[in-house]
């Protein structure tokens, strides 16, 4: 990692195993779970939690294993219970498809209704998930307030990127949508991790889903959001792993 950018984001590890960084000059936990953590704001952001994917391949004749809600909202429920968060903030894509919703199994809506009992719990709009939220018969309301965009201190919460240009670098933008992953090659193998990627300006978040893919950062889709070269921050078994993008493989 560079001078520069070292010096914006001021990486320190945290005992759990987080990266506190600093994003628009905003105090950061990247969680080993994939969420981000707003110690000032109480809050808890997570993106693309892809609930019942495995129904939704199910219904089309491709058998996956059924519990893709379950070990989500395990991950969920235990960030909460380790946090005691304020508000939560889901950022798009928290559903599959339209009809995702009423495919939950009892107990699962049940679980997300207990989370977000005593504080805000705030759904934004996903590409995904739009329709589904925008239902509001009584057998499938959700806890808490579906929103579009929104800002949280100097940041500016979204579901997808926007495009970076020459007279707006995006400062502030935490976004998902793109299920950032990155491949790294240490002792002549190689792993291919989600993750978190940064420029200090703006940020994107892995995926939380059990059951979802990654693109790969070098992809331009992803690498092409940023001016300059970003952070890795790659999720481990118990830390997160902050990487100079001269670390990384150029598999997409």
């Amino acid at each position: 990692m560079n001078a520069a950018l070292r010096q914006t984001l001021s990486p320190a590890r945290k005992p759990c195993g987080s990266l506190r960084v600093l994003i628009a000059g905003e105090v950061c936990d990247l969680r080993c779970s994939g969420a981000m953590w707003l110690p000032a704001h109480r809050t808890l952001i997570a993106a693309d939690l892809h609930l019942e994917k495995g129904s939704a391949f199910a219904a089309r004749g491709q058998l996956l294993p059924p519990y893709d809600s379950r070990a989500t909202l395990d991950r969920l429920e235990a960030e909460i219970a380790e946090l005691d968060p304020a508000m939560v903030i889901l950022l798009g894509d928290s559903f599959h498809d339209a009809r995702a919703i009423a495919r939950m199994a009892e107990d699962d809506r049940a679980r997300l209704d207990r989370m977000a009992t005593g504080r805000d719990w705030l759904w934004l709009e996903g590409n995904h998930d739009r329709e589904a939220l925008a239902q509001t018969d009584a057998i499938i309301r959700l806890p808490g307030a579906v929103i579009g965009d929104m800002r949280l201190g100097a940041l500016r919460l979204t579901h997808e990127p926007e495009p970076l240009s020459a007279d707006d670098n995006r400062h502030g933008e935490v976004a998902g949508h793109l299920h950032p992953c990155a491949r790294v090659v240490a002792y002549g193998r190689g792993v291919r991790r989600p993750c978190f990627i940064t420029d200090g300006s703006r940020l994107i978040l892995p995926a939380f889903g059990a059951f979802t893919g990654g693109l790969s950062v070098r992809d331009p889709v992803i690498s092409g959001l940023f001016a300059n070269e970003p952070m890795v921050a790659a999720l481990g078994r118990d830390r997160v792993h902050a990487l100079a993008w001269d670390r990384l493989s150029g598999d997409r």
